[in-house]
């Protein structure tokens, strides 16, 4: 039996985006069968092409995010370059961009540029902070961000102090997934109506969505979060993170009371903390002693198997052994013309809607001359 088609197939996607955000995007796009050309600096392309690890030619984080594409150095603010760019874009059905507001324009290759040559054009901008505004033109990475929308500052240490966040959270919860998501809107769109788009994507305000519980709060009267003091930033013994004998943490999420109750048999809690309401920090003091009595090992040993939704804090070697991290995926990167390959990055598209299994190459930085590499 045949296997049906990919649904983006024959979706070509010209990515102009470096870096993460839409990169990311874009691969999401290959996956499910664009055929995407990316261009990039001239001699040295990408920045992220000269991160540490290498993996050949280019970093390994290179090779995860730009495996089945193509790669041309291109100078933009050369007049005879930004043309072939220009009729690369009149035959693409998806261009991905990520200069700061007002780059794109002043180089020609803005969305207007692009729709004069090809009107159903979705064009998708991801940006820092919108591409109006005061804060349109500002530089900014992920960090910048996060503190700037509110929820850096929401969960904090005993001292006041925020943490670094365990991940780049602006540059792919607030840019890569809503780009792919009203890309592939809009591309229905236009198959019922023939019409392109402009898809602006501002990563600071797409973090809104983040704080949801957050903006439903205020909106209904109650304020904004206390930093480190709300239900799930800190301020209940239900949901926190307590330290261990051995240097270890329990990861404590017993919210509903079912779980709370077998919680604090299981862990021997004092009864006159079983009840937390209105004593939080009591509760979440004597908690905290009971773990920091015993070893990581003994408390796993105790919840595993219950259903109390309290777990340690694993090591990225315990996840894997756990089967939590997939290390060894079917799907492979290589070198480009080369026989090295790794297991890379799981695609979080649905395995009956994505290429199968197999090794594809990351893509070396190639001239791009007259003919179209879609031709």
């Amino acid at each position: 039996m045949s296997q049906p088609p990919l649904p983006l197939t024959g979706v070509k996607v010209l990515d102009l985006s470096t870096l993460l955000p839409g990169p990311l995007a874009t691969l999401m796009l290959a996956d499910a069968g664009a055929d995407v050309v990316k261009l990039e600096r001239p001699v040295r392309g990408d920045e992220m092409r000269s991160y540490e690890p290498k993996f050949g030619e280019a970093s390994a984080n290179y090779a995860v995010l730009n495996r089945g594409k193509r790669a041309y150095g291109v100078d933009f603010k050369d007049p005879a370059q930004r043309e072939r760019v220009l009729r690369l874009a009149a035959e693409a059905d998806v261009v991905m961009e990520q200069f700061r507001p007002g780059v794109a324009d002043r180089l020609g290759l803005g969305y207007d540029d692009i729709r004069a040559v090809n009107a159903g054009v979705v064009y998708c901008s991801i940006t820092g902070y919108g591409p109006t505004g005061p804060h349109a033109r500002r530089a900014g990475h992920d960090l910048n961000y996060l503190a700037e929308s509110g929820l850096l500052g929401v969960v904090t240490d005993s001292t006041g102090s925020p943490g670094l966040p365990m991940t780049v959270l602006a540059d792919i919860a607030a840019g890569t997934y809503p780009a792919v998501v009203n890309i592939l809107l809009a591309l229905r769109r236009r198959d019922q109506t023939g019409e392109g788009v402009h898809l602006q994507v501002p990563m600071t305000h797409n973090l809104q969505v983040l704080g949801y519980g957050y903006f439903a709060t205020h909106q209904a009267g109650a304020g904004w979060p206390r930093p480190g003091a709300e239900q799930l930033t800190g301020g209940s013994p239900r949901y926190h993170i307590y330290p261990t004998a051995d240097g270890r943490h329990v990861a404590c999420a017993a919210l509903e009371q079912k779980f709370w109750d077998r919680l604090v048999e299981l862990v021997g809690l004092d009864a006159k903390f079983h009840d937390d309401t209105g004593q939080e920090q009591a509760v979440i003091d004597a908690l905290g002693e009971r773990f920091a009595a015993e070893t990581a090992d003994h408390w796993r040993s105790v919840l595993d198997g219950e259903d109390v939704c309290t777990v340690i804090v694993a090591t990225w070697d315990e996840a894997v052994a756990a089967g939590l991290v997939d290390v060894d995926a079917p799907e492979r990167v290589s070198v480009p013309g080369g026989a090295d390959s790794f297991p890379t990055l799981p695609s979080p598209i649905s395995s009956a809607l994505r290429r199968g299994p197999g090794t594809t190459p990351y893509p070396s930085l190639a001239e791009l001359g007259d003919a179209s590499p879609w031709a």
